[in-house]
């Protein structure tokens, strides 16, 4: 028999089941970034756009070499189940690539992941309740903000300058949410060779950073992909080398070595290090055991030491080749000048909307990251990220002249149109090492 009442909801024309899902789903949302790539893979257009590593840079004998061993030496295991916190060689030789940022720690306390995305996804996971609130850097790593609101938290974000996340900001944001009755569960930092923004926050304001976590009971999540891809001057330690309670700190060899591996981890206090255990066997059950071999394998025969120095000339090149293009095509713009990593942050003439600009761009065969995918609450318009770390010096130059053209174009409409008039020269300025914002919003 079938009873009267409320009749079932159903979905949509685009998605039958759409009343169906949980509520958490309406926190994911398509990467900016990730959309892109199907537009930026077509060979005339010039990507500016993804943070791809340059593996063409890897040596292939050494990777080969590596995967013959372990087949040979290691097969049965390498195509078996493996533990959940990873292979036990390779979590001691993490130690070592570690310890070139000041960490040091017990093989035990280290999970490894698939990728360090997955331990973003981990550790969300056991630490967000729905109403939870994040701080994170204004601009921040989309894809970790995709992440949080995945598991519906609200991202706040604090702001950032030339030397990165503000303390007296952090203080205010927090004293804030407090008065507001607000649940902070963590703050989620990238301090070395920023993504989006590419700068570097100082050891003086990394201290500062964990004194104000520790004071407000915080827990700090350290997200480093990039500290070893300095271009001249090592930057300051981690921020795990002095705080070990207080840090989960997450690592990759997608930047140094290659990212199809998949191989990323987390080093955490033991109680937190259990539970990522059980929540990387509850999601995937064990991570890859070839990949883990192989990169073990890499480890112990080849010299990755000087392999980290060819990827660090290689994206010194580029990032040289990009500010000397920005320089001569974009002179009145502003940007940060990095020390290391992938990005340069670019802020546009005022009235300008990267967003609203990049159909016109893909147009003119370039692409780029508009500043809006970098914060939640969809600011950064005046905003964009280009990447140099994939393209080669020269397709930097093209992409970039193509780029002022875009600008230029847009400016001229506006110039047109809504009588914004030209830049003047207060607004001319060119951004260096030794002239850096003070803001990056």
């Amino acid at each position: 028999m079938i009873e009267h009442g409320t009749p079932p909801q159903r979905g949509n024309n685009l998605d039958p089941w759409y009343h169906h899902y949980a509520q958490r789903t309406s926190g994911l949302a398509a990467s900016e970034v990730r959309a892109l790539f199907a537009v930026a893979s077509r060979p005339e257009v010039v990507s500016l756009a993804g943070g791809m590593p340059f593996v063409s840079a890897l040596p292939q004998d050494l990777v080969v070499g590596a995967m013959d061993r372990v087949m040979r030496e290691q097969g049965a295991v390498a195509l078996q189940y493996g533990s959940g916190q990873g292979v036990p060689a390779l979590r001691e030789q993490i130690l070592d690539v570690m310890a070139l940022e000041g960490i040091s720690g017990s093989a035990d306390d280290v999970v490894i992941t698939t990728g360090s995305q997955h331990a973003l996804e981990l550790f969300s996971k056991l630490f967000i309740d729905p109403g939870d609130v994040v701080l994170a850097e204004g601009p921040s790593y989309v894809t970790a903000m995709v992440i949080f609101k995945s598991y519906q938290a609200e991202v706040d974000h604090v702001p950032m300058d030339a030397h990165g996340l503000v303390p007296e900001a952090l203080r205010e944001h927090i004293a804030r949410l407090k008065a507001a009755g607000r649940r902070v569960k963590f703050l989620y930092t990238v301090p070395t060779f920023h993504n989006p923004a590419g700068v570097t926050s100082t050891w003086e304001r990394r201290l500062e950073i964990l004194e104000i976590a520790r004071e407000n009971d915080i827990l700090v999540l350290e997200d480093n992909p990039y500290g070893l891809l300095y271009f001249d001057e090592k930057p300051p330690a981690a921020m795990r080398s002095v705080e070990k309670d207080g840090v989960v700190y997450l690592g990759t060899f997608s930047k140094t070595l290659a990212p199809g591996f998949r191989v990323g981890w987390a080093l955490a206090p033991h109680a937190i290090r259990e539970k990522l255990i059980l929540a990387n066997e509850a999601a995937i059950l064990s991570p890859s055991s070839f990949s883990q071999l192989v990169i073990s394998e890499y480890l112990q025969d080849a010299d990755w030491r000087a392999q980290i120095d060819t990827f660090r000339g290689v994206y010194r090149e580029r990032k040289e080749a990009m500010i000397s293009a920005l320089n001569e095509h974009l002179p009145e713009l502003s940007w940060t000048d990095p020390a290391g990593g992938f990005y340069v942050w670019v802020t546009l003439p005022p009235h300008l909307d990267s967003k609203a600009m990049l159909p016109r761009a893909v147009t003119e065969l370039v692409a780029y990251t508009p500043g809006t995918a970098f914060y939640a609450d969809g600011s950064g318009a005046q905003n964009i990220r280009l990447s140099f770390c994939y393209p080669t010096p020269e397709n930097i130059r093209v992409g970039v002249r193509r780029l002022a053209n875009v600008i230029g174009g847009e400016q001229d409409l506006l110039d047109t149109f809504a009588g914004t008039g030209p830049l003047d020269a207060s607004q001319r300025r060119s951004r260096t090492s030794a002239n850096p914002p003070t803001d990056l919003r």
